[in-house]
């Protein structure tokens, strides 16, 4: 048995040998005490003891190995918080949506307003690894290849690296990712492009690069209702425009119930004496009423 995890029932603990002499120089023998055996938690299957590591390559089999047991388990929790990053960032123009058959899969667009990439609707999926957050940094993979410096236009893999060479944990986060994908279409770095033509025309020949990326926007919009690459419920799929289902929805986002003003008023719990007139912010606007005699 290791003896990291059980303690011997048997061991004692010898008296000094000043207590055991006597004063008539005779020498007793104290009882044996058997050492109380500590309770502890039930060992996890197939867990590993915390020591020091001997080399770099031990330690990071050892931080892996102390969530063996419960690693599912943890990684669920960690991907339900960065999910909750995200939607308390609230990212203009960002959307994603975890997918169903494995949460290491998430599925995005995004919305760009303005700039170069005006009216563009980019549609693409954020791949997590398996071992989030002690691995790699998330990938990110457009559906179709933009045109852009930082995508690479065979697989429309955007470098996500540039910004996260090393992901630190419990400091980087995925909601992180997202806001990165969408700034790189407001603010161009050329600086050791994935997609090198891009850089070049951006830097050389802005006019033609702003042909190209009003072509890329174009072909990503003639593809938007197409069925998702990956079959999943959780997909996100756009349909055409259908009144019958889509303007009971779109009323429901634009119209905001408004509260009566006096009805506002009648809410408001006012205690003591006011001079102030209601709505007003003017000192002793309010009229003072006399108590008839």
């Amino acid at each position: 048995m290791n003896p990291f995890w059980s303690m011997s029932t048997s061991s004692v603990r010898k008296r000094p040998e000043a207590e055991e002499k006597t004063l008539s120089g005779e020498v007793r023998t104290s009882p044996l005490r058997a050492s109380t055996k500590k309770q502890l938690p039930s060992i996890p299957k197939n867990a590993v003891p915390i020591t020091k590591p001997a080399s770099p390559a031990t330690s990071s089999q050892s931080t892996n190995g102390t969530h063996a047991s419960y690693g599912p388990f943890y990684l669920e929790y960690s991907l339900l918080a960065e999910f909750t990053l995200v939607v308390k960032q609230k990212l203009p123009g960002v959307y994603v949506q975890p997918s169903y058959r494995s949460a290491l899969m998430w599925f995005g667009v995004i919305f760009i307003r303005h700039g170069l990439y005006q009216d563009g609707v980019f549609k693409f999926t954020v791949y997590i690894p398996d071992n989030y957050p002690d691995g790699d940094c998330p990938r990110l993979v457009f559906d179709l290849p933009v045109f852009h410096p930082l995508v690479d236009p065979l697989s429309g893999e955007l470098d996500v690296k540039r910004a996260f060479a090393k992901w630190r944990r419990n400091h980087n986060h995925i909601w992180q990712v997202l806001m990165y994908a969408r700034r790189v279409f407001y603010k161009i770095d050329t600086t050791s492009p994935l997609n090198p033509e891009a850089g070049v025309l951006y830097d050389k020949d802005i006019q033609l690069f702003k042909s190209k990326v009003v072509d890329s926007v174009k072909l990503c919009s003639s593809h938007l209702f197409d069925q998702p690459k990956i079959e999943d419920p959780y997909a996100i799929i756009f349909s055409p425009w259908n009144p019958a289902i889509h303007d009971e929805a779109r009323e429901k986002m634009l119209t905001q119930k408004k509260k009566p003003e006096d009805q506002h008023c009648k809410s408001m719990h006012v205690s003591g004496l006011s001079w102030v007139k209601p709505g007003s912010v003017q000192p002793f606007s309010k009229e003072e009423k006399t108590m008839p005699t």
